[in-house]
């Protein structure tokens, strides 16, 4: 078994934090390029405006894409969503979107091999944990606006009253803010409970 994984360093280390089958044969890339022999390509830097058109001449290997804002339907047909945002990709579960019962049974296959379980979400923006992570975020930066409390002092009562790994002005610097702005974005579109705080916005496009 090949498999082409395109990723950054940390990528790297999530994706192996419950180690992996000596079966398993990677190829690391920081590009999407073919690979002769090729079973699967794990795109965790995928980008749809960019990487798109590179996607057809992969096939028919099993292709795998971090893409945490596109449903399926507006991607190229046969591929795969899972939840890749940084300090998602080391958990034991990984959230994926796919609607081929087929594919599904070739990617719970290669997570396996990743020693992962494969969690299969509702194929809408921002999976579960995303979501629920930028709102938590959304309201961190609402009660530093209203002056409530500071960013460490709101980092330090979640970590310490809910248990978190971390708090939410961290969790936010580990994803990226902009990451995070761009999703409460387009789910604010359907929803205006998740209209990103002036501040976070402000913030992000710093």
């Amino acid at each position: 078994m090949t498999i082409v994984v395109i990723a950054d360093e940390s990528q790297k280390e999530e994706l192996l934090a419950q180690g992996i089958n000596k079966e398993v044969q990677i190829q690391w890339s920081d590009k999407l390029l073919p690979v002769a022999g090729a079973d699967c390509y794990m795109d965790l830097l995928f980008n749809a405006e960019s990487h798109t058109t590179e996607l057809p001449a992969l096939h028919p290997a099993l292709i795998i894409v971090n893409d945490v804002y596109n449903t399926t339907d507006r991607l190229p047909a046969g591929l795969i969503r899972i939840n890749g945002w940084a300090t998602f990709l080391k958990r034991p579960v990984v959230e994926a979107a796919c609607t081929d019962t087929g594919l599904r049974t070739k990617a719970e296959k290669i997570f396996d091999l990743f020693n992962k379980k494969t969690e299969w979400v509702a194929d809408i923006p921002g999976f579960i944990s995303p979501r629920v992570i930028t709102t938590i975020i959304n309201e961190a930066y609402i009660t530093l606006e209203e002056k409530v409390s500071s960013k460490t002092e709101i980092d330090t009562a979640m970590k310490l009253g809910t248990n978190y790994p971390y708090g939410p002005f961290e969790w936010s610097e580990k994803i990226g803010l902009k990451k995070v702005y761009n999703l409460l974005s387009i789910l604010a579109q359907t929803n205006k409970r998740y209209e990103p705080s002036l501040l976070l916005k402000k913030e992000a496009q710093q």
